[in-house]
């Protein structure tokens, strides 16, 4: 028998996603594998699917192509981009490997500013706008992790926009507003605004002239955007200033999720440049941006948003088919299957799991249901029951599928 591990005593709200995540069976955790290391179960694995989709083709949509790379690097590779003389703590240790040593990436701008360098770039391929949805880790404290918002092993929604100077302003702008889509399409909203300067300590990159040049960016954005901000000192990144996008949960922590970050630094240590239109090499500055940052944190923070009931789109199930009797149970398979085939989470509840009432009670989560009875098995028309309450007027079945499917940002 596998041992359950015991509930966590911070565990004192009512949507706190530890709680839900295990009773809604999205996610575990386990001795066996190590803390800050979860696992995601098919429900929870669906819901992230989901998210990264959206993610991704949103940053489609707005010009980015979107790369791989590895979740390992020389130890060479952060000495140059500055994370070991600034962030070795949050680092895991290197490995030794053959005659080098080799270390679990903290962050994925070395790989991409790599990737801006590995060929000659023009002025005309600027801005060069560069996206990942991938894994890194951080050596977080055993005291500090929890659930899905404190985690070791991370998986990054990161973007890197390689422009000309004059362009950093309006790729900030696209960031932020496809930072304010995003929440509108989650159903969630920013707590506040966070403009994140140095503090005092040795962590940040020494060069005042960049720092200022930096800030004066992300303040003309805000002020222009008629954004309401807060200054936070001691919170930039060790290479420069940036804006937090913050938000709470629901014992009124509060957390970044997004962030936008200009980096004149990290070009001028991987010495990249581009040709301008006067035939001449120019350096470029380096845009960071995460709609999402960790997938992890986001979806915690839906968790406890939505309580469980998350948007139709990101919904694990979108739709749960229950025949009324075993006489449907047919006609109730097919209808899944086409559902399937279209693209949609379906489900069938048959008449072994219960009552019908039981069954619906049971599925009270899932953003619609279809109850089949046999006036829908002898017609083919579905009355749709979202999960609102109403009833929505019988149609074809085909058209109340691709109505489901339209139920998307």
């Amino acid at each position: 028998m596998v041992a359950r591990p015991s509930p966590d005593p911070r565990e004192t709200t009512v949507n706190d996603h530890r709680k839900l995540g295990r009773e809604l069976r999205l996610f575990g955790t386990d001795p066996l594998i190590g803390a800050g290391l979860p696992y995601w179960l098919p429900d929870g694995a669906a819901v992230r699917h989901a998210l990264e989709e959206y993610v991704r083709e949103a940053e489609r949509r707005a010009g980015y192509r979107h790369v791989y790379s590895p979740v390992l690097g020389k130890r060479e590779l952060y000495e140059i981009s500055g994370h070991w003389e600034h962030y070795s703590e949050d680092m895991f240790p290197p490995m030794d490997l053959g005659t080098e040593q080799v270390v679990l990436r903290p962050s994925l701008c070395p790989h991409h500013a790599v990737i801006f360098r590995s060929q000659g770039r023009s002025y005309r391929e600027l801005p060069l706008r560069m996206a990942e949805l991938g894994p890194m880790f951080r050596a977080e404290l055993s005291g500090v992790l929890g659930g899905l918002t404190r985690v070791r092993s991370i998986q990054l929604n990161d973007a890197h926009v390689f422009c000309r100077l004059d362009q950093v302003a309006d790729e900030v702008r696209g960031a932020l507003g496809m930072i304010r889509d995003a929440y509108r399409a989650l159903g969630i909203g920013a707590a506040r605004y966070r403009l994140s300067l140095p503090g005092e300590g040795g962590k940040y990159v020494k060069d005042p002239e960049l720092w200022r040049r930096a800030n004066a960016l992300l303040v003309e954005v805000l002020e222009e955007s008629g954004i309401r901000y807060e200054r936070a000192d001691g919170e930039a990144a060790f290479y420069g200033p940036k804006i937090d996008v913050q938000v709470v949960d629901s014992a009124g922590r509060e957390a970044t999720l997004s962030t936008v970050q200009v980096d004149f630094h990290q070009p001028a240590r991987f010495d990249l440049s581009y040709i301008g239109a006067d035939g001449r090499r120019h350096r470029p500055v380096m845009v960071h941006r995460a709609v999402i940052g960790s997938v992890e944190r986001a979806v915690a923070h839906l968790i406890e948003t939505h309580g469980g009931a998350f948007p139709t789109w990101l919904a694990p199930v979108q739709l749960l088919v229950l025949p009324l009797s075993d006489a449907q149970l047919p006609d109730a398979e097919a209808l899944v299957s086409r559902a399937l085939a279209l693209g949609l989470r379906a489900e069938l509840a048959a008449p072994d799991q219960g009552t019908l009432g039981a069954r619906v009670r049971a599925g009270r989560l899932v953003p619609y249901r279809a109850v089949l009875g046999p006036a829908e098995s002898a017609t083919g028309r579905l009355s749709l029951r979202p999960r609102t309450g109403e009833h929505l007027p019988a149609e074809p079945a085909e058209d109340a599928l691709r109505r489901i499917l339209a139920d998307r940002p």
